[in-house]
């Protein structure tokens, strides 16, 4: 049995399905059991709980063989992040009470800085959370999501694709969420020792982003940049409550400046293997 969070998202999803492949027994952990119900025809094992509750946490890491954590998503988060440090000490707290065999983690690229991450502090706070356990854990340092860039195949019809990367010609880590969930099953399912830490990703600029989604519509697609001084009407334009945008804003100037990225010395890195244009491709049929 292995417990997997975040099983009705991309990532989490993506590993339900690779442990479910392998014949594996799935428990998750869900907020909301009929959003998440059509994962009990396929044989996974639902525990209602909250990323903010202790008790239904551990509950739900009794007798497993592993477990993948992560932290929930939020683009609006508090100053001084305090929802991430109550979710990061309730993981810890349940960890302490049921320690599993080992434990695989979402974590981002950029989360070894101390400061300078906007939201990335987040997955950073988490990392801190787990550095007290022996059991083996590993840290997935994960690139840019190149299914953030969805919103590119209404958009990117128009002949430009909005970007905040500045230059666009700069190449920035970026990954498939299949290839997360690919890597958090094998993970989970094979043994090693310790504390790892894994960047995956490889490196790929807004251009090639832009081209990539251009293949896939059959149209020429050029990536533009968004002024800087235009980051938080754009961002509120994209549904971003308006004075809640800081932690996007901080965390696009870190990439931008270089102050967040791969290469960090003692780290396992890992290309990937799925394509932008393969990502975009599936999601346009």
């Amino acid at each position: 049995m292995f417990l997997v969070t975040g099983i009705t998202g991309n990532v989490g999803g993506a590993a339900a399905r690779g442990l479910l492949m392998q014949g594996k027994q799935v428990r998750a952990l869900v907020r909301d059991i009929q959003k998440a119900a059509a994962w009990t025809d396929q044989g996974v094992e639902l525990v209602r709980g909250d990323w903010n509750d202790t008790a239904s946490i551990s509950e739900a890491l009794k007798d497993v063989e592993g477990a993948y954590i992560m932290m929930p998503p939020t683009q609006t988060p508090s100053a001084g992040f305090p929802e991430a440090k109550g979710v990061a000490a309730n993981f810890a707290e349940a960890l302490r009470q049921v320690p599993p065999p080992k434990v695989v983690a979402l974590s981002s690229f950029g989360a070894e800085k101390t400061s300078g991450l906007g939201l990335i502090t987040p997955p950073r706070i988490l990392e801190l959370a787990l550095e007290e356990f022996s059991f083996p854990v590993a840290l997935i340092r994960a690139g840019g999501f190149f299914e953030n860039y969805m919103y590119g195949l209404k958009i990117a019809q128009t002949g430009t694709m909005p970007m905040f990367y500045a230059p666009t010609d700069r190449k920035v880590g970026h990954i498939a969420t299949a290839d997360i969930g690919a890597l958090v099953v094998e993970l989970l399912i094979t043994e090693w020792s310790g504390r790892r830490v894994i960047e995956l990703g490889r490196p790929v600029s807004p251009d090639e982003i832009a081209g990539a989604m251009g293949e896939v519509l059959g149209c020429k697609v050029k990536a533009e940049v968004i002024p800087r001084a235009a980051w938080a009407e754009t961002m509120e334009h994209f549904g971003l409550p308006k004075g809640s945008t800081w932690a996007y804003e901080e965390m696009m100037d870190g990439v931008n400046s270089g102050w967040i990225d791969f290469g960090v010395e003692g780290t396992e890195k890992l290309p990937g293997t799925t394509t932008a244009k393969e990502v975009y491709a599936h999601t346009k049929t």
